[in-house]
């Protein structure tokens, strides 16, 4: 169990100056590593696919015989040779894998972040992944930013008080989610038989998960005989408490739900908001023969006020059509599968990059993106926006209901090309 808490250091923001600090530049750099070693391949580069030339030789101009890490260079390919389609010119990294974060481990769980500090260009959204043992338990808290949260495996008792004061006791299980809003106390524990993993999204790309509020650290720093004045009782009483945060910690499992609900109500009773909600018993929003989509946003999960999410599949061959949302920056967390992303940026940019599950990507609020199912598997993943609503644009259906001339004369096809440009949003195309 960690007995310090040394705090969490906020990172240099150089996106807008022309200078890269040692300390930027290392944070980039490991982000970099997953994406672009693969500029270091060796044996002949791509022996099993070497870029060719139109008369089906070798180009031996994209030959790199030095040094490489081979799994990271076969993890991201459109990195270590990206299509010709994408640009030449820098386009920042929009890629960084859980796998590069630090643990914090306890007896009980551990945690591991994505802030700005690791992806620069997440300035909307920060990411959380935690797991608990069963009994282990995120010790009650209270965040400065809206927390919200997909259960990844296993199961997890939360419980709150809403801003009335009134209790709320839940169990939940896989992708269910819960949302707290900023200032609302809340925990979270996990369950028989093998505790919980989730992910939690924070409405602030700076949030880390250390800048919380803990039971264990406030009460350390008030004065004895200020707490025995508060709650009436006697110093002594106080003898004990922790010296250091508990963050997570190792206890019993907790017993029946229906008995902690009734212990939590006390004479106020139970909250009649709905902080948590069952992804999985809602049918898809979207379904199609290439996978589906669901979507939940405060429309349906009221509590939700400022994060909105859409949970896509794509069948293997399948892709998440062409689009981008007018509303929001989108981050994203990848479930399973592999897949991969080209997002169309300002000033004839483009990039393309390698996702596999436990990635996070994210794209930039209006940019034209697709994601690819690249494996022999379903690719799922998430879509998250700081946003009470969800919203999207197709590029399919905006050029099918823009006069059919100009949108020949832009792109120099005839009209049966056109005529064959699907006439709706197709959200999740089949291979």
């Amino acid at each position: 169990m960690n007995d310090e808490y040394t705090g969490h250091q906020p990172c240099n923001d150089n996106s807008n100056d022309g200078e890269i600090s040692r300390r930027g530049f290392l944070t980039v750099g490991s982000a970099a590593l997953a994406t672009v070693a693969g500029t270091l391949a060796v044996d002949g580069a791509m022996a099993q696919g070497r870029p060719q030339t139109a008369g089906g030789q070798s180009d031996r101009s994209k030959s790199d015989p030095g040094p490489s890490n081979k799994p990271l260079d076969t993890e991201n390919p459109d990195s270590e040779w990206p299509p010709d389609t994408d640009s030449e010119s820098l386009v920042r990294t929009f890629k960084y894998p859980f796998s590069f974060a630090n643990k914090r481990t306890y007896e009980g769980g551990w945690s591991r972040e994505v802030t700005v500090c690791e992806l620069s260009v997440s300035k909307a959204m920060a990411g959380v992944n935690m797991r608990l043992t069963a009994g282990g338990v995120r010790e009650l808290h209270w965040h400065t930013a809206d927390e919200w949260a997909i259960v990844l495996t296993g199961n997890a008792r939360i419980t709150a008080i809403d801003r009335d004061g009134r209790s709320f006791v839940a169990d939940t299980k896989q992708y269910d989610l819960w949302y707290f809003p900023s200032g609302i106390p809340h925990s979270i524990q996990g369950l028989d038989p093998d505790g919980t993993e989730f992910m939690l999204v924070f409405d602030d790309g700076n949030f880390s998960e250390t800048e919380t509020v803990l039971l264990s650290d406030s009460m350390a720093h008030v004065p004895r005989e200020v707490l025995s004045k508060n709650f009436g009782i006697a110093e002594p009483a106080w003898r004990n408490l922790p010296r250091n945060e508990l963050f997570i910690f190792q206890t019993t499992v907790p017993g029946p739900l229906g008995a902690d609900q009734k212990a939590a109500a006390g004479t106020l009773g139970k909250s009649t908001q709905d902080f948590a909600f069952r992804t999985m018993e809602m049918p898809p929003t979207v379904h199609t023969r290439g996978g589906e989509v669901r979507i939940v946003d405060s429309s349906i999960f009221k509590v939700s006020t400022n994060v909105a999410m859409a949970m896509v599949t794509v069948h293997p061959g399948g892709m998440r059509e062409l689009h981008w949302h007018p509303n929001s920056d989108e981050w994203q967390y990848y479930i399973a599968g592999k897949g991969r992303m080209t997002v169309i940026s300002t000033g004839n940019l483009a990039r393309t990059m390698n996702f596999q599950a436990g990635d996070v990507g994210y794209v930039q609020q209006t940019l034209l993106h697709y994601i690819e199912n690249t494996g022999d598997t379903d690719l799922v993943f998430l879509e998250m926006f700081k946003s009470s609503f969800y919203q999207d644009l197709s590029l399919s259906e905006w050029l099918a209901h823009t006069p059919p001339e100009l949108v020949m004369a832009h792109l120099k096809i005839d009209r049966a090309t056109y005529d064959a440009i699907p006439k709706e949003k197709m959200v999740v195309l089949p291979g």
